[in-house]
C-alpha cells in the first residue's frame, strides 16, 4: 500500500503527541537567488530564478525511542528558469521510494511551488544497538568530494547544497560488537517495490578505521572498502574507498545490458594552526561513460557512478577568517580527451544565531556539456528561528 507524504506526517505527529516525551519543532528557511546559463544540447538560455525553501522539523526523544520528520515547501519564481528544459527535467524528478514523497509542481504567473517529505524516521538505541525504519539517509564511504560506494545517498559536490539529497525508504540496523567495531544492515525498497540490500562491517585497527561494503539489488552487486586513518603523528588524515560495481543500464531501445568496473578515490585532509584546512582528493574509474548513457539511467544505482573520465583530481581548501568571516574553495579537474574544470568559490558571513548569508560560484571551463554542470553566481540567505 502507498502511503502519502502527508499521512506520514500527520501519524508522526499524532504518535509522538500521544507518546510521553519531548517534541521539538523547529523551522528554517533557505532563500538562494541564482543566475547562470543552461548548457544542455537542446537549449542555451541565460537565467536568473529565486528558490525559497521553508522546512519544518518535528523532532521526538523518550528514552531509548526517537523520531524525526522534515517537511518542505519550495518555491522557484523566474520564467526564464521556470520555462527551461532544465526545470522541466527538475519537475519530473522523483525520489525511488514505493510512496510518493512530493506532490506535483503548481504553476502560477512566473513561478511554481510544491511540497515535499524530506525526512520521516522512528528508531530505537541503546548501548548496543540502533534500529531506524522510515525515509532516512543511507551513510557509506568516507569521500569528502566523492562516494563511489554510497549506492544510496551519494554527495553531489557540482550542486549548491550537496548534501540536498532525496531520503530512501529503508529499514536499517547497527550493532556494535565492541568500543571500536560495528556491523550495520540496510533494507530499502524503491518505486517498483524492489528491494536493495547493503551490509558493512567497521572496525579500528591498530593505524585505521577499516570497513567493508556490500550491496546486493535486482540490478546492481557493490563490494568495497573503506578507510580512513591518521598518518603517524603528522596530523595529515589519510582516506580511501573504492568498490567493484556490477550493474545494468539501458541503451536507447530500452534494452539492458551489463557493466562491470572499478571505481574509487584516495585523499588527504590537514588542518593547520591558521584556521585553514585543506583537503585533497583523487577519484578513478576503469570505465567511462557518454552524456548519452548518463541521460539514458537517470533513475539507474549508479547514476553518481556515471563519469565521463576515468581520473579526477579535486582540492577544497576552507578558512575562518574570523569569528563570522568563512571562505572556502572547492576545485575539480576532469581528465578525459579533452580537459574541464570546476572552480566554486564562497564567502559565507554568520550574522547571528540565526541568519547567515552566502556569495557564491560555480565556474565551469572546458569541454561543452560536461558532467561538471555550468555557470551560475548566487546569493544565499538561510534563517533559522
Amino acid at each position: 500500500m502507498i502511503i502519502s507524504s502527508k499521512k506520514l506526517f500527520f501519524l508522526f505527529l499524532f504518535f509522538a503527541e500521544s507518546l510521553s516525551g519531548d517534541v521539538d519543532y523547529r523551522v528554517t528557511n533557505t532563500n538562494i537567488t541564482v543566475t547562470g546559463d543552461s548548457s544542455l544540447q537542446s537549449e542555451n538560455k541565460s537565467y536568473i530564478y529565486n528558490y525559497n525553501r521553508a522546512r519544518f522539523y518535528a523532532d521526538y526523544e523518550q528514552e531509548r525511542y526517537f523520531g524525526s520528520v522534515i517537511g518542505d515547501i519550495v518555491n522557484y519564481y523566474g520564467d526564464s528558469y521556470t520555462s527551461s528544459n532544465i526545470f522541466e527535467y527538475l519537475k519530473n524528478s522523483r525520489s525511488d521510494t514505493p510512496f510518493e514523497t512530493q506532490t506535483n509542481f503548481k504553476d502560477y504567473g512566473k513561478g511554481a511551488v510544491y511540497a515535499k517529505l524530506y525526512r520521516a524516521y522512528v528508531g530505537y538505541e541503546d548501548a548496543k544497538n540502533r534500529v531506524v525504519a522510515g525515509l532516512q539517509n543511507i551513510s557509506m564511504g568516507v569521500g569528502r568530494i566523492w562516494t563511489p560506494t554510497n549506492i544510496f545517498n551519494p554527495r553531489n559536490s557540482y550542486a549548491i547544497e550537496p548534501d540536498e539529497i532525496y531520503g530512501v525508504s529503508a529499514l536499517s540496523y547497527l550493532r556494535h560488537l565492541s568500543d571500536t567495531s560495528h556491523i550495520t544492515i540496510v533494507a530499502s525498497q524503491n518505486k517498483e517495490k524492489k528491494f536493495k540490500y547493503a551490509g558493512q562491517y567497521k572496525g579500528y585497527l591498530s593505524f585505521a578505521d577499516i570497513g567493508l561494503n556490500a550491496v546486493n539489488s535486482d540490478k546492481t552487486k557493490m563490494i568495497g572498502y573503506e578507510i580512513e586513518g591518521n598518518l603517524a603523528e603528522t596530523g595529515v588524515e589519510l582516506r580511501s574507498e573504492a568498490g567493484y560495481i556490477r550493474s545494468s543500464l539501458e541503451d536507447e531501445f530500452n534494452q539492458e545490458y551489463e557493466v562491470e568496473f572499478f571505481q574509487g578515490i584516495i585523499g588527504a585532509e590537514y588542518g593547520f594552526k591558521n584556521g585553514v584546512t585543506l583537503v585533497f582528493e583523487t577519484l578513478y574509474s576503469s570505465k567511462d561513460f557518454t552524456y548519452e548513457e548518463v541521460v539514458l539511467n537517470l533513475r539507474s544505482d549508479i547514476l553518481s557512478n556515471l563519469v565521463n573520465s576515468n581520473f579526477y583530481s579535486g582540492v577544497t581548501l576552507s578558512y575562518s577568517l574570523n569569528l563570522f568571516l568563512d571562505a572556502s574553495l572547492l576545485y575539480i579537474e576532469s581528465f578525459g580527451d579533452k580537459n574541464s574544470r570546476f572552480i566554486s568559490p564562497s564567502l559565507s558571513y554568520t550574522l547571528n544565531d540565526y541568519n547567515s548569508f552566502t556569495l557564491g560560484a560555480q565556474i565551469v571551463g572546458g569541454k561543452r556539456e560536461s558532467e561538471l554542470g555550468e555557470n551560475s553566481y548566487f546569493f544565499k540567505w538561510s534563517l533559522s528561528f
